[in-house]
């Protein structure tokens, strides 16, 4: 009997033929090629024809460590998989994800000491929700069983404030407020949570409610107006945004430290101050998504370090493992973990693969590389450099802003710099999508031309990236962006 030969798959037929990629017009590849990226080494990847690309995304804004460490990492994973190749955290716990969630904690700001665990961002925005949904009636029946004493009448030891919250909480909370623009995710919750239109359209209705808020975008703000002045406007929309929603039946406020969305939108001084003292007067959960922030992008392990959030809730995922792994979790603080250490109570909620033992024991490498090559310090250390560097292409006619901070930054683009004035639709469709997104892999360079809000050149590389890498960024943009404007001009 003889063994035939083992055939060897056309990868490009096949990746056209049963791959569906995800948020990809897939008729575009019905003549086309599909990129199929085969290595990674540091900042940069290499495709099937042996062509070298400088990865300025970090994949999704997500392999914060950079492609050289998948020797050490899988290591890690091998020696977890001989050990205890899964099990799960439904009832029963082992060591890493133990191991992890200590980790996490110990680096988490303020009393955010317990970990969820979850597979990914959406899955840890989708249960923050949740969380924050049953968190109020769990706390509303904590309170009205400790309002009785036996053997005394109820009205001689009733707590009004007790039971004005175990009134709220038998009406339910369920409501979120999120950003404009903002994206969150794409299961169901974390959809709905979504302020892209574009996005939600197609699968509403969604899940209710949602109320969206003006984001910290000002680039299109007046420019006589303030800072102070900026801040002021939107924690006044925010504060009437929740007023006129009933504040008795919001859950959770969402905010990423700096959105992602339209275009690294900072924050202005005072405002995360001041949506921290609206969410404690109305007694509202407030939830930090750093699915991005989180891990060093900013230059400080969270966002809510780096802006004195002080949140109750943070979503994490992307630079938890640096991408190795499919791991995210929702980190709570002591206050929201209270209600659900009472009695039979659980939080009703689970996920097979959530702190999966080898996806845990990936993360906590990540970690414990983050902190011996010193790659936060190196970010923080080295971010401004890498914004002077980018600041260069404010020459070019065609860029209007350079903002964002740490390793994440978006460059936005007009049709004139003095007023400002942006790019309709179909001018961003040809521009974005028609030139600018295929020029520049051309080039070997890997980012995001984006018009979900304004058009904007997204710029988020592993934070192991160097001058070497900010000179090649601004190099290839500098030359795109040039040839883009003489297009438009023609």
């Amino acid at each position: 009997m003889t063994t035939a030969a083992p055939v060897t798959l056309d990868l490009q037929r096949a990746a056209r033929e049963h791959l569906w990629l995800h948020f990809t017009r897939m008729g575009g590849y019905q003549d086309a090629e599909v990129p199929i990226i085969v290595r990674g080494d540091g900042c940069y990847l290499e495709d099937a024809h042996g062509k070298r690309y400088l990865d300025a995304l970090a994949g999704l804004f997500s392999v914060n460590i950079g492609y050289g460490y998948g020797e050490e990492i899988g290591e890690a994973a091998a020696a977890q998989m001989r050990e205890l190749p899964f099990y799960t955290n439904w009832s029963y716990a082992h060591p890493r994800a133990i191991e992890l969630a200590s980790e996490v904690a110990s680096l988490a700001p303020g009393d955010l000491n317990r970990l969820f665990f979850v597979s990914g961002g959406s899955e840890a925005v989708e249960s923050a929700w949740k969380l924050a949904r049953q968190y109020y009636t769990a706390r509303g029946e904590m309170r009205f069983r400790a309002a009785r004493v036996p053997g005394q009448r109820v009205e001689a030891v009733v707590d009004f404030d007790a039971m004005e919250a175990l009134q709220q909480g038998s009406r339910r909370r369920w409501k979120a407020i999120s950003h404009h623009i903002a994206y969150h995710g794409t299961t169901m919750g974390a959809l709905s949570i979504n302020g892209i239109p574009a996005i939600r359209e197609p699968f509403e209705p969604l899940v209710p409610e949602v109320h969206h808020v003006r984001n910290t975008n000002r680039y299109h703000r007046p420019p006589e107006e303030s800072e102070a002045a900026f801040t002021a406007f939107l924690l006044d929309e925010l504060e009437q945004t929740i007023e006129a929603a009933g504040p008795e039946t919001i859950a959770m406020v969402i905010f990423e430290p700096v959105q992602n969305a339209g275009g690294a939108f900072t924050p202005p001084e005072g405002y995360w101050r001041g949506v921290r003292e609206i969410c404690d007067r109305y007694d509202i959960l407030l939830c930090a998504d750093e699915v991005i922030t989180g891990f060093g992008r900013l230059g400080a392990w969270f966002g809510s370090e780096l802006y004195d959030i002080r949140p109750d809730l943070i979503t994490i995922a992307k630079g938890l493992s640096s991408s190795y792994a499919a791991i995210g979790a929702v980190v709570a603080s002591d206050r929201v973990m209270e209600p659900f250490m009472e009695g039979t109570r659980m939080y009703s909620h689970g996920i097979t693969f959530g702190g999966h033992p080898v996806m845990s024991a990936i993360a906590l490498k990540n970690i414990e590389i983050m902190k011996r090559d010193r790659i936060v310090e190196h970010v923080a250390e080295t971010q401004h450099t890498f914004r002077q560097t980018l600041e260069q292409l404010l020459d070019l006619p065609i860029v209007g802003d350079v903002r964002g901070t740490g390793f994440f930054y978006a460059i936005e683009l007009v049709k004139d710099k003095d007023t400002r004035e942006s790019f309709s639709h179909e001018e961003c469709e040809t521009l974005l999508r028609g030139f600018l997104s295929p020029a520049l892999f051309e080039r070997g360079l890997i980012c995001r031309a984006d018009d979900r809000g304004d058009p904007v050149i997204q710029i988020s590389p592993p934070l192991v990236a160097g001058q070497q890498e900010f000179d090649q960024i601004v190099s290839i943009l500098g030359d795109v962006l040039a040839e883009a404007w003489t297009r438009l001009r023609q």
